[in-house]
């Protein structure tokens, strides 16, 4: 019982604990690590009920939140997707955002598939609740995306910058790392992905579209976006690494002149099939890993895309 007390607070506040999950009895290893898991993981939504009880819940919008999500990224969808698969593909998009509320907390804590994806959720849910974090190493986050799945805080719906749309962002990436079959969309030998975006333009993919999904909302009338575009470069570029910040501003410049920007900023991120290099494909999809998984004795998965987040 120690042990179990002690593995316990240590995952609760740090994300570590003992991928051999010794603390917990069991016939073999795969006993051992799914009760372990099990207990983490319930032990983390009772802290996180703890911090929060008595604080007020975050205001969130009147309007439905699939709705609201359906009018954020439904431009987005439109101008990149054929007639035919767009509202396929809005329906599949719908599913894959979650916003964390009082509501829905417990259940995605609950079916995280990774339990340091779990202590972020916690953290990303309680800084919306504006209560202590558990561990003070954790990040303060607007949303976090894994896999096809986005979640999204309450902090998303507080003043932000007026280029900023996390949503929009992280829906963007979902579309490299979700396969056409998963949504039930044919597949062909070229067209394995909803979309094909080159490898190190990713996040220019995202944040391009992100940055115009913003101008067409603000843009009273087409001769509008130019100037949004101004106000856009002289502020603050994407604090990222992976992103030169001369490209972006082109990309965004682009589209906004185009009378479909999206297509204009896929045609500049895009991967160009005569360019694709023999094992190029499979690092698209491994961008995480398995290493301290504690569902080590589940069947492989099909894709392992990364985990992002936004502070």
């Amino acid at each position: 019982m120690i042990g179990k007390f002690k593995e316990i607070t240590r995952y609760l506040r740090t994300e570590k604990y003992d991928t051999s999950f010794s603390a917990w009895e069991g016939r073999d290893f795969c006993s051992q690590a799914r009760t372990g898991l099990t207990e983490l993981k319930t032990a983390l939504v009772a802290e996180v009920r703890r911090w929060t009880d008595g604080t007020p819940e975050p205001l969130l919008p009147t309007t439905d939140l699939v709705t609201l999500t359906r009018r954020k990224i439904g431009p987005m969808v439109r101008g990149l997707f054929g007639a035919g698969e767009r509202e396929q593909v809005l329906a599949a998009l719908e599913r894959c955002v979650v916003f964390l509320t009082p509501v829905t907390i417990e259940r995605v804590l609950l079916d995280a598939d990774w339990l340091h994806t779990a202590w972020e959720l916690a953290n990303l849910y309680l800084g919306s609740m504006k209560a202590e974090l558990l561990g003070p190493d954790a990040p303060r986050l607007v949303g976090l995306s894994e896999g096809t799945t986005c979640y999204v805080s309450a902090e998303y719906f507080a003043e932000r910058d007026r280029f900023s749309d996390f949503l929009v962002h992280e829906v963007a990436h979902i579309f490299h790392n979700c396969k056409r079959r998963t949504i039930g969309l044919r597949e062909t030998r070229t067209r394995e992905w909803l979309l094909d975006i080159e490898f190190r333009k990713r996040e220019t993919f995202a944040y391009a579209c992100e940055a115009y999904g913003r101008i067409l909302e603000l843009a009273q009338a087409y001769s509008h976006r130019a100037e949004l575009v101004e106000e856009l470069a002289a502020g603050a570029l994407p604090n990222d690494e992976r992103v030169d910040g001369a490209e972006y501003l082109d990309i965004v410049r682009e589209a906004a002149a185009s009378r479909n920007g999206w297509r204009r900023i896929l045609a500049r991120c895009g991967r160009r099939k005569a360019t694709m290099r023999s094992g190029e494909r499979d690092a698209r999809a491994t961008g995480g890993s398995a290493l301290g998984s504690p569902d080590l004795c589940a069947s492989p998965r099909l894709e392992v895309p990364s985990t992002t987040s936004r502070a």
